[in-house]
């Protein structure tokens, strides 16, 4: 009886250990699932403990049988030891005595229609758990797609910052070159001029002319100066757990993005950056929320990634 019990126990999914203390305690599959229902938020450890501790029962008097059990405290009988014991660790009462009062027992039909709600309660209850973790399932779903929708979009950021840096990059190019280009041409002219004077001067001395005296041209404007040199980019040495990275972010990426870009590239998890010389730890959302040119990280730095 007690092995066909536990099997069906454990065929409901019922743990084991707790499956084997629920049919020592009870009298059957109903009073095994009572059992376990109401001890379902016990630990298991907590629930043997109380078995081994055991209830303090008073025996009946000598040549009397004993026919059930009660708690002398709130006067409530039990069929089983079991019972009692679990009617001891839920209510605190110690004190127990066996009784020659016999409890009459369930009918078959009583018992079938309290299996079967049992049976009922504990589908519901799995339904509710299934529908808890339903739920989390999803809330965890709509966190990883968040984190991965505000990483793509941080990447499509700095994707944006850098090909703007490449097209000023390329436009201060061109105009560099224009201005190398007028500077030849204006010393080509010059050379030109300076034979042109020196041939017509050797020609008036052949002829005994006058050498002719060059008009007095104006000194060449200063050149304008350039402006300093303003760094809109900065060049970073990174050196993550898996080796040196070199990356090139615009000065206003802040360490924060730069963080960012490596746990979505590398999958590192990123704490704080050190730099060595000047020596400086950035971590904590002031420091990580600075820009690369606030942090002093323009034009070039070496940073350990922690």
């Amino acid at each position: 009886m007690s092995q066909s019990v536990l099997d069906q126990l454990l065929e409901m999914g019922f743990d084991k250990s707790r499956a084997e203390l629920a049919v020592k305690k009870s009298d059957g599959l109903p009073d095994a699932m009572d059992f376990l229902e109401k001890t379902e938020n016990t630990p298991i450890e907590e629930l043997l403990e109380e078995e081994e501790s055991g209830a303090n029962v008073a025996k009946v008097a000598d040549g009397t049988v004993a026919m059930s059990l009660v708690c002398n405290e709130c006067g409530k009988m039990f069929r089983t030891q079991g019972e009692a014991e679990f009617h001891a660790n839920k209510s605190g009462h110690t004190d127990f005595a066996e009784s020659t009062t016999e409890i009459a027992p369930l009918t078959e039909e009583e018992k079938k229609k309290r299996l079967e709600e049992l049976r009922e309660r504990v589908k519901a209850k799995r339904a509710g758990q299934a529908e808890v973790d339903k739920e989390e399932q999803k809330r965890n779903e709509q966190i990883r797609h968040k984190a991965t929708r505000e990483s793509h979009e941080l990447k499509e950021e700095l994707q944006r910052k850098e090909q703007m840096k490449e097209a000023a990059k390329k436009r201060q190019e061109k105009l560099d070159d224009q201005e190398a280009k007028k500077r030849i041409k204006a010393r080509i002219e010059a050379d030109k001029e300076e034979r042109r004077r020196k041939a017509e001067q050797a020609k008036a001395a052949r002829e005994g002319r006058p050498v002719p005296v060059p008009a007095a041209t104006p000194p060449p404007a200063p050149a304008a100066a350039r402006p300093a040199a303003t760094h809109n980019e900065a060049r970073l040495r990174l050196q993550t757990s898996g080796g040196n990275v070199m990356k090139t972010f615009p000065a206003d990426t802040t360490l924060f993005e730069v963080a960012q870009l490596l746990e979505t590239e590398n999958g590192l998890t990123i704490t704080k950056f050190i730099q060595n010389f000047p020596r400086k730890v950035f971590e904590g959302n002031l420091d990580l929320g600075k820009t690369l040119k606030e942090a002093g990280l323009v034009p070039s730095a070496a940073l350990i990634v922690q």
